[in-house]
C-alpha cells in the first residue's frame, strides 16, 4: 500500500503513534507525509526525527498554516519541545497540496492518503485539481463524531476543508470521536513501547508529555485506529455509503443518500489496542 500520511503533528500525541504505526507496518510504503494547521515547519521536522528514528527517510512537506476562513489555531504550546535541535532536521521543499496532487494524479488508483489533522491540504488538493478526487485510491479520515451534535476538533478547526473534503465524491472512511474514544493506551502499553528502542523512547516521552498536558495517565488513540481501519479493516464494522454534512460549527451528520463515504461504526477494542502496540513495536524495534 503506497501511503501519504497528513498530519498535524506535535499537539496530541496520537498522531506521532500512528506514524509509527504506519512505520511498522510491512505492507506500506510510506511514500510521505504532509503537516498541516500551525506552525507546520516544525511539525514537518518533528516527523522527520520521528520517522528517522525508525530509520526511514519519507518525503515530508509542510503545508497550510492557516484555515481556510483564517479560524483561530488552537496551539498546546509543547509542540517539539522534547528536541532541542529540531532546527537541523532537513524537510522538503514546496507546497503540500501540489505534493499531495502531483503524487496521487501521477499513480491514478493506487496512493492512499490519510488525513488525521484539519483537512486544509486536502481540501487546497480538491480545489487545486480535479483529478485528485477522482484518482485518490481512498482518503482515510479520523474526524467528527456521529452520535450526536458536539463537533469534533479536526472539523471544527476547519469545517470550511471539511466541506469540501465530503462533498468532493473521493472514496472516504471517516472515523469518529464515538470510536476512538473506546480505546484507550495506558502505562503499560507505553512500557511495551518505550523498551523498542529510540522511536520508542522518544514515543514514551512524546506520550507522557501529553499525559502532563491533561493530568492524566492515559490516552485515546484516536488517530492510530483511523490507520488500522485501512490496514486491519476486519477489527471494525462500516455503514453504507452516503455523505457526510458539515454544519458552520464543524459538526458532522451522515445521510445515507447517493455518495462514496462511510462511517466507522464499531471496533473490537481489545484486538485494535494490541494491534497499535504491537505495530508501534515493531517500528521501533
Amino acid at each position: 500500500m503506497r501511503v501519504i500520511f497528513d498530519t498535524d503533528i506535535g499537539s496530541d500525541v496520537d498522531d506521532a503513534l500512528a506514524l509509527a504505526v504506519l512505520l511498522g507496518s510491512p505492507e506500506v510504503e510510506l511514500i510521505g507525509c504532509t503537516t498541516v494547521y500551525g506552525d507546520t515547519l516544525l511539525r514537518a521536522r518533528l516527523a522527520k526525527r520521528l520517522a528517522g528514528l525508525a530509520g526511514r527517510s519519507p518525503a515530508v512537506v509542510p503545508g497550510a498554516v492557516r484555515t481556510l476562513a483564517d479560524r483561530p489555531v488552537w496551539w498546546a504550546g509543547h509542540e517539539g519541545a522534547l528536541f532541542t535541535d529540531l532546527d537541523s532536521e532537513r524537510v522538503d521543499d514546496g507546497d503540500a497540496a501540489a505534493y499531495l496532487v502531483d503524487e496521487v494524479t501521477r499513480a491514478p488508483g493506487q496512493v492512499d492518503v490519510v488525513a488525521v489533522g484539519p483537512l486544509t491540504n486536502i481540501a487546497n488538493a480538491v480545489t487545486a485539481s480535479p483529478s485528485f478526487a477522482r484518482d485518490v485510491r481512498h482518503l482515510w479520515i479520523m474526524g467528527g463524531r456521529f452520535d450526536g451534535p458536539e463537533p469534533e476538533h479536526n472539523l471544527k478547526s476547519d469545517p470550511e476543508a471539511a466541506a469540501i473534503v465530503f462533498g468532493s465524491g473521493a472514496p472516504i472512511t471517516v472515523t469518529g470521536l464515538e470510536i476512538t474514544t473506546t480505546v484507550r493506551m495506558d502505562a503499560a502499553d507505553v512500557a511495551a513501547i518505550a523498551a523498542a528502542g529510540a522511536l520508542g523512547e522518544a514515543l514514551k516521552a512524546e506520550v507522557e508529555q501529553w499525559w502532563r498536558s491533561r493530568n492524566a495517565e492515559w490516552n485515546c488513540p484516536h488517530d492510530p485506529i483511523a490507520v488500522l481501519t485501512m490496514l486491519v479493516p476486519e477489527l471494525f464494522a462500516f455503514g453504507p455509503e452516503g455523505q457526510v454534512i458539515i454544519g458552520a460549527d464543524g459538526s458532522s451528520t451522515f445521510e445515507e443518500a447517493t455518495g462514496r463515504t462511510r462511517v466507522t461504526t464499531s471496533a473490537r477494542t481489545e484486538p485494535v489496542a494490541r494491534e497499535i502496540v504491537r505495530r508501534i513495536v515493531n517500528a521501533a524495534a
